[in-house]
């Protein structure tokens, strides 16, 4: 019997992106970001969630894209992220959410070595969903980066991040 997965899809430039659904804890409309200064490029800033501040980073900056303005499509994913071998709170936003879906975990493709748009030291592998390509990313490779203050954020409690 095929081994299933859920991963939340969310678009960015055109291409369907993955992200494991274990990892996620909540989708916002986009909002005002508190700019960091000093901050990666990437980073757009912080973000109040009910009393706890989440760094926001903009995929499309990380994945080397070029930046757009938010459309009412724009969404920020709220995330827990494993970072330095603890779990920390991190927002993403993405051009926008498509759905909760399953990929099968044995027909996920490793990354081609022929290049492509996006940063491929930051994806897990290629999935299928029906005939679509399904872009995998590997969260903890995603957010390796040594001017990230997600270590300072707050830290998720591990059992809810199980």
């Amino acid at each position: 019997m095929a081994e299933m997965a859920q991963y939340l899809t969310l678009g960015l430039a055109g291409e369907t992106f993955g992200i494991g659904i274990r990892n996620v804890r909540e989708i916002l409309d986009m909002r005002p970001i508190s700019r960091l200064p000093h901050a990666p490029h990437f980073l757009l800033g912080m973000i109040d969630v009910r009393g706890s501040g989440y760094p926001i980073v903009d995929l499309r900056l990380k994945l080397d894209l070029p930046s757009v303005p938010a459309t009412d499509a724009t969404r920020i994913i709220i995330l827990d992220v494993p970072v330095g071998g603890r779990v920390v709170g991190v927002g993403f936003v993405a051009d926008c959410v498509y759905e909760v879906t399953d990929i099968d975990e044995a027909g996920v493709e490793p990354v081609p070595e022929v290049g492509g748009r996006w940063q491929s030291d930051y994806i897990a592998g290629i999935g299928r969903k029906a005939d679509k390509f399904v872009v995998l990313f590997d969260l903890a490779r995603l957010m390796a980066h040594r001017g990230m203050p997600a270590a300072e954020s707050v830290e998720v409690d591990e059992t809810v991040a199980a």
